[in-house]
This record gives C-alpha cells, sequence and structure tokens, in this order.
C-alpha cells in the first residue's frame, strides 16, 4: 500500500494510549540522570508495542557498555514485562519500574526495597523534556521525512 501524498513512508501508525487514536509517528526515547536531571542517551526509532522495551535495553549498552556497577532505572508501567525484566536483571539493572496493576513482573524483592519509591516519584521528570520539545522546540510536527533525518533533528 502507497503512504498518502505528504505524508512520511517510514513514519507508522500508533495508538498512545486507549482512548485516543492512532497517528503516524516515530518514537523517542531519553535516558535520565535522576541526580541532575540531566538527558545522557536519546534515540528515536518506528513506533510499535516494543519499541519503547527495546530501545532501553539499546540505550542501556551505549550508555555503560560491559558495567560491572550496578545500575537502577526507573520508568512507567510500559516497561513491566517479564522479558524485560530478566534481560535489565542480567545486565545488573535494578528495575524500579512502575507495576503494572495486573500481571507485574516486578515482585516484592524490588518493591520493598527503600530504593523504590524515590525514582517513582522522580520519573514524571522525564517527560518535560518532551512537552519543551513539542511546543517550544518545534518537534510537535517535523518538517523532516524519514526516520534517519528525524532522529538527526530529535538527538543533539
Amino acid at each position: 500500500m502507497r503512504p498518502a501524498p505528504g505524508t512520511d513512508p517510514d513514519a507508522r501508525l500508533y495508538k498512545i494510549s486507549q482512548g485516543t487514536g492512532a497517528m503516524l509517528c516515530f518514537i523517542g526515547h531519553t535516558l535520565m540522570e535522576n541526580r541532575s536531571d540531566m538527558i545522557v542517551q536519546a534515540d528515536l526509532n518506528h513506533a510499535d508495542s516494543r519499541a519503547e522495551r527495546k530501545a532501553a535495553i539499546d540505550i542501556l549498552n551505549r550508555h555503560s557498555p560491559g558495567s560491572t556497577r550496578r545500575l537502577t532505572l526507573g520508568a512507567d508501567p510500559g516497561y513491566d514485562s517479564a522479558d524485560f525484566v530478566a534481560e535489565l536483571r542480567r545486565m545488573m539493572v535494578t528495575p524500579h519500574l512502575a507495576r503494572k496493576t495486573r500481571h507485574s513482573a516486578i515482585d516484592g524483592r524490588t518493591t520493598r526495597h527503600p530504593g523504590y519509591a524515590p525514582p517513582q516519584r522522580r520519573r514524571k521528570k522525564i517527560e518535560e523534556p518532551f512537552g519543551w520539545g513539542k511546543t517550544v522546540g518545534g518537534m510537535a510536527q517535523t518538517v523532516y521525512r524519514g526516520v534517519e533525518r528525524v532522529r538527526a533533528r530529535f538527538t543533539p
């Protein structure tokens, strides 16, 4: 099927949340250091249901390849899947993910830890750069076409 004239042939239909319509888009990902609220890694790729978890693993591998020190990752419930949590633990990353209400892969050994609550309060800070990019940074509707060009505009 050919894309409609004027649309990006690389963009994919993606539904951000329940109750909203699907839109042609790409999906951006960032890794933020919690102590300073500074973005340390960013990436953009095709939107699909597993894109966020795959990008998180790729970004963590680029950020700390072969790290032997323990890292912690805080994220929203969209990342709470058994395969993602298992991969994080294999990488020596403690998953401080928000739990899904049903069928959560995060167990009590993580949620009982005193270090679990602070990342849950701070994880909304990651949305602020996306809000800035849409209102001030010109990323609400990009004029670029193709995943590579949009990625170059999204990442510094």
